[in-house]
């Protein structure tokens, strides 16, 4: 009975010094955060073109990046503004031109997806000086956007807790690849107190 006893001690050890690490190690992997993935798209649009080599700035497809909670997807009237004269009669736009006869939007699909019961204001961070890669990383270098954060609480609360290192520049936001210096004065500059950042109700509405 002893002998028992002993096994069962040393295999329920055995399964706390393993079972748990790996535990662990599967809860933060990219395949349950989602991290790293690039869903198919109904048109395989290319940031790092259209950002990195057109030189289009992020608010002139999410124009409401700096004024709302969303950043706002373009409509298919603005992306026609060149691709009615740009590869109009490629296939690869057949989405596009059917979209925009039918007089209905895109369904494109969501790379960053929170659920209901987290609220999110995009306009209150640009205002407060974080930086689009902050969040979405360097999409001018991504073909296909994929997620670049796990989006947890515990990621959220790492920034709410200590906001000065993710502050920038006003006039450097927008840039991807602006390279990160420490700006102590933003914190006041952007007048962000510390205090009641981390209150449930800041995201928990």
């Amino acid at each position: 009975m002893d002998q028992w006893l002993g096994v069962m001690v040393m295999t329920a050890l055995l399964l706390l010094l393993v079972g748990l690490p790996a535990l662990w190690i599967y809860a933060h992997s990219d395949y349950v955060q989602r991290s790293r993935l690039a869903p198919e798209q109904p048109i395989q649009f290319s940031h790092r073109h259209h950002v990195a080599e057109v030189g289009l700035d992020c608010r002139y497809c999410h124009s409401a990046v700096e004024t709302g909670a969303s950043a706002g997807m373009p409509s298919s009237s603005l992306c026609l503004t060149c691709h009615s004269q740009l590869y109009a009669d490629n296939d690869l736009f057949e989405p596009l031109r059917r979209s925009y006869a039918e007089g209905q939007p895109i369904r494109w699909q969501r790379v960053y997806r929170l659920p209901d019961y987290v609220y999110f204001n995009h306009s209150i961070h640009v205002a407060k000086g974080f930086g689009c890669v902050e969040c979405h990383g360097r999409v001018d270098q991504m073909a296909l956007v994929q997620l670049n954060q796990p989006l947890t609480m515990e990621w959220c609360l790492d920034c709410h807790n200590d906001p000065g290192p993710h502050l920038r520049p006003q006039d450097k936001i927008l840039d991807p690849g602006w390279e990160k210096v420490a700006h102590p004065e933003l914190k006041e500059y952007y007048q962000i107190r510390k205090q009641g950042l981390t209150d449930c109700s800041v995201c928990h509405r």
